[in-house]
Order: structure tokens, then sequence, then C-alpha cells
């Protein structure tokens, strides 16, 4: 109509239309919105370098005798609506499901004002990783909280801006190890979590390191080892309370010791460096990033002043420009791209920078006091469940009797009849390999209507609310000698932006001094986000993908079907 469009444009936009082969043409198709080169600039482009479309740049390009000639066996292609629909279909496929597995995942609650304007925000997601300082002044500030955080509630005196995930966060500290003393053995905690053993273990084939899987305790014997890798607390939610010694008989062998921990844990406990850690590694999934089907997560790395320069992965440093202006870098050198392979200690790309910064400003905007709430009624709910289970005939499995969130039980009753209840109230436990115990691991989402439904899967016919009258305060890890008290995230990024107006501002603030697919092409940044479209991104935040805990049943986890069996041989 005219009203909307002048009367050559209309004509122009009719003739288009109708002189498709297609009638019914999509109105949203990915070509026309995400392949910038229009079909001008592309003749300009081959114009440029004498030839005379793209194929016979292909055909110059490779050699025939690797050139495939046949044509690609693709579907037909779809617009993003359709791909949308799609997508939705596949999530319905899954079933998210109440999970309780723990072993280093856990659901959290990620705050809508940085979901919204972090992990959706093409200011943020696009540019992430900060190849150029002089373009990456916002988003390094940010890694460099992330790194304040984790040194505050390690205590230790150095944190890197992020590596992979846990598993190969402990890999990297059993090469630090080794680069320190060359020692061919690794002894590693038999309590660690399952596959961050399986991580060890694949990594020291490469080294020709021998990894021993052992129980740790003071007397353990560790002459010959590089380092030593304990979880704390443990997969089995034990805290141990014997760390301290098992770390001053390792400093009278040389051996670096390693701890795998958890950030929220540490809020209430005291932490591996007051206990004498070299090395402090773990996730920091739990802290505002969704489980994602266990990924991706930022992982953190802290260390001893002294093992600066064998740490993996970057480090943000704060200095001065010409001007005498304060500015953040990356400090020391960039290790990760070293001009000889054998000293890069990491991969600059797998630092999962954008979820560090994620976790960086959950502890931003909750500051310390609010972490340590979410700590103390996680383990409040912890110590409920104890009591239920204890009261249901369960036996708590944990030699200190110390535990912050996770337990492990030994029912008296079939374990059949715990599974079939567990599936009717549509909640996963973990279901140990021994046949004979079963492990419950809360998090901040837990609700005291979860608690009760966790309670009748085990037999309990008491109410969260009976149990918690019958708590005493002189149990549990305030209660202990290793209760935290130290104080942690003192700097005031920690302690100013409680409202949602302020937070917005400060995201703001940092996302405009960075250059991002927002204000022009990236000179450098992560190809693989800044070339995801909306549409692909939009699905990442729906339950049915982003509350699915990795080790759930498969056949709670429909959707990735089609996406495994399209790698399968027709």
């Amino acid at each position: 109509p005219s009203t909307f469009l002048s009367a050559p444009s209309c004509q122009l936009t009719c003739t288009k239309v109708f002189s498709s082969d297609s009638k019914f043409p999509k109105s949203s198709s990915f070509a026309a919105r995400h392949i910038g080169p229009s079909t001008v600039d592309i003749r300009v482009m081959v114009n440029e370098v004498g030839l005379k479309s793209i194929d016979e740049i292909v055909q110059k390009a490779i050699p025939a005798s690797i050139r495939l000639t046949d044509e690609l066996k693709l579907d037909p292609a779809i617009g993003e609506h359709e791909l949308l629909s799609s997508l939705k279909e596949m999530a319905a496929e899954n079933q998210v499901w109440r999970t309780y597995i723990g072993m280093g995942y856990y659901n959290c609650f990620v705050p809508t004002v940085i979901q919204r304007n972090v992990l959706e925000n093409p200011g943020w997601i696009t540019q992430y990783t900060p190849y150029q300082a002089e373009i990456s002044q916002g988003r390094l500030e940010s890694l460099l909280n992330f790194q304040t955080m984790i040194c505050d509630l390690t205590a230790m005196e150095n944190a890197n801006a992020s590596l992979l995930d846990e598993g190969t966060a402990a890999a990297e500290a059993m090469a630090m190890c080794y680069r320190q003393n060359k020692r061919k053995s690794f002894l590693v905690d038999c309590k660690c979590h399952p596959q961050t053993i399986a991580v060890v273990q694949g990594r020291a084939e490469l080294f020709g390191i021998k990894v021993n899987v052992v129980d740790i305790t003071p007397d353990l014997d560790m002459h010959e080892a590089c380092g030593i890798l304990v979880q704390y607390p443990d997969t089995d939610g034990c805290v141990q309370t014997n760390l301290a010694q098992v770390a001053e008989l390792a400093k009278q062998k040389k051996t670096v010791v390693c701890v795998a921990t958890d950030l929220l844990a540490l809020t209430l406990l005291t932490p591996p460096g007051e206990l004498g850690a070299d090395v402090v590694l773990g996730s920091s999934q739990r802290f505002g990033v969704p489980l994602g089907y266990g990924g991706p997560h930022a992982a953190f790395f802290a260390a001893r002043k002294e093992f600066i320069r064998h740490m993996p992965g970057r480090m943000v440093g704060v200095t001065k420009d010409r001007h005498g202006n304060m500015a953040y870098r990356l400090a020391l050198q960039t290790r990760e791209q070293h001009i000889r392979r054998d000293k890069a200690t990491s991969n600059v790309c797998t630092a999962q920078a954008l979820l560090a910064n994620m976790s960086a400003m959950y502890a931003v905007y909750h500051g310390p006091r609010g972490l340590q709430r979410i700590g103390q009624r996680v383990h409040n709910f912890a110590r409920v469940l104890a009591k239920g289970a204890a009261e249901a005939g369960f036996e708590l499995v944990n030699p200190t009797g110390l535990y912050f969130d996770t337990l492990r039980l030994r029912p008296t009753k079939p374990m059949e009849e715990i599974r079939s209840r567990a599936a009717s109230a549509r909640i996963n436990l973990r279901f140990y390999d021994d046949r004979a115990t079963i492990g419950v691991a809360l998090d901040e989402t837990v609700s005291e209507a979860d608690m009760n439904d966790l309670l009748r899967v085990l037999g309990c016919k008491s109410s969260v609310a009976e149990l918690a009258e019958r708590l005493s305060p002189d149990e549990g890890l305030l209660a202990s000698p290793l209760a935290r008290q130290s104080n942690y995230l003192e700097h005031p990024v920690f302690n100013s932006y409680r409202t949602e107006t302020a937070m917005v501002r400060f995201l703001k603030r940092l996302e405009n001094r960075d250059l991002s697919l927002v204000h022009s092409m990236i000179p450098l940044g992560s190809c693989t986000m800044k070339l995801n479209a909306t549409t692909e991104l939009t699905p990442v935040s729906w339950p049915e993908f982003s509350q699915l805990h990795p080790f759930a049943p498969t056949d709670q986890a429909g959707a990735t079907e089609p996406c495994s069996s399209s790698w399968r041989p027709s």
C-alpha cells in the first residue's frame, strides 16, 4: 500500500517477489540476513583478483586431485522462524527433571539482569575474547574482577582468567607440577570427580607420567611424586579434616599440592590457601552459569606467587598508558601463543571468557554477604536432609561427618524402591556403581517444596519445617574448626551494585569500553561467537537445553539424538 511504500519501491518489491520461482517466498532466510557480501560486493572482489566468479577461485585454489565434485547432500534450506520451530520440537524431546547428582555440576539461578545484558547481549558475546587490550578494556576489567574473586575465595596470590573446565584445569595442574620438578609420578585423590580423574589420566599418557589414584592420608608416600591432587570437599561431599597435614607432608617431600574445590563451599569453609595448597582449581559454573548439559563453563586456576610463570592460561594485569592513565592488559607474555609450541602453556581459545565474565558478574551482583547467604541456605538444607535420611534409616557415608551440600547415603530399603519413587517425582539422584549407595547434591535453586519431595523419596515422614526445628547451632560446618574466619570480596566492585538499575549501568559502562560487532567489524575476536546469528543463540537460554545435567539419564536428553545420529555414517 502507498501508505507505507512509495509507488516505485512498491513496484520493485512486487517484481522481485513474483519473478522468483516460488509463489510463496520465505520472509526470513539465513542467507539474506547473515552472509554479508552482496552480489555486487562479490563481483567487485573477484574482478579485483582478475577472475570471474567464486567458482573460478575455488578451481584455482584447490587442486583437482582433492576437490570434491559431488554435490553436498544437504536438507533444503529453512528460514529463521522455521529453525526456531524445529528447535522447539527438539527441545520438547528433553525432559528437565529436578537433578541432584552433583559431581561438579549444579543448577543455579542465572540473575536475569546478567542473562539479558551479558549472555544474550551481542555487545558482550561477539567480542568476548580480549585479543587486543586497546579495544578490550571493558571485558579485561571484568576478567580482572574474576581473578580477584578467585584469589579472595581461595586465599591464593594469583589467578588466571579462566580455563576450559575443571578436568582440563586439573590436567594443567599436573603438567605444571611436572615442569616444576620433572618427577614422572602424580598422585590423584580417589575421591576426585570421576571425569576429572579420567581427563588427568588421558593427559598424563602424553607426558609419560604415571597417575596413581590413591586414598589421601597424612602418611602417604609422596617422595617420587611431582604433585598431588585433592578434592575439597570430595565427590561424595565429605570435607577432609587432614588437608593441612597432607600439605605439610607434601612440602617436606617437595611435592606440589593441588586442590580442586567448590567456590560456593568456600563462602563457609576455610580456603585451601590457608591450609597449605600451592595450586587451587575448579569450576565457576555454579556462580550464575547454566548447566548446559555439561558446558560451556569457565574453570579457575590459582597458585602461589612462585608458580606464576608456569601457570596456564592468561592473566589480566593493570598498567599505565603513555598518558599516565590506568589501563588493563594481559600480563607477562602471551604464553598461549608462544612462538615455540613446547613453551605454550595452553590455548587462548579455551579460556571460556564469556562464562568467566558471567561468574564475575554473579559475584558483583550478590556481593560477599549475598554469596554467604546462598551458601548457608544450601548447607542448612543439606543438614535437614541428613536428619531426614537418618530418620528414614539411611547411613551417612562420610568419614569426617562434615559436608557442605552433598550426602552419600546407604539405604536399608531396596534400591529399586528408592529409584522408583525418585522417577515418580521426576527427581534425579546419583546412583553409585556399588549399587549400595546413593548421592544427593543440593544447590541454590532447591526450595522447601523440593526438599519435602526429596524427603518423601527417601521415605522420611517428617517435613522440612519439623526437621529444621531440630537443627543445633553446635552442628554443621560453621561449628567446626574448618569454618571460614577470613573475609573475602572486600573490593568496592563487589559491594556497590545491589539494585538492578545500578547493575545495568555497570554492565553497560564496561560494554561501552569495548569494540564489538555492535560498533563495527572486529579485526580480531572470537570467530565462533561473532558469526552466530541471534536465532541460533536464542535456544541457549531455553530450560530444555540450559538446565540439563551432563550425567542425567540419556533418555532425558532426547534432543541430542539428532545431533549424534547426524555424525554416524549413512
